[in-house]
């Protein structure tokens, strides 16, 4: 009974090759315009707008011991 292959299913072909072409594909990977725009965007300008909205706003509200009627907004 220990060490039979029980539940033995045949493998798909098709998530085999996704699994494949997952695990290695950086070796064909290129940077073309589309690849290089889109890491551009993510890297420089989204966390730039995300870092820029975020310093404008710093200490701009304050959410802690409120009351009713007490307003958050703090310039």
């Amino acid at each position: 009974m220990a060490g039979l292959p029980h539940n033995k299913m045949a493998l798909d072909p098709a998530l085999v090759r996704l699994g494949n072409m997952i695990q290695n594909r950086y070796k064909y990977f290129r940077w073309t315009k589309r690849t290089a725009g889109i890491t551009l965007v993510y890297v420089a300008i989204i966390p730039g707008i995300i870092g820029y909205l975020g310093y404008n706003n710093d200490g701009l509200w304050d959410f802690r011991a409120k009351r009713r009627g007490d307003t958050v907004y703090e310039r």
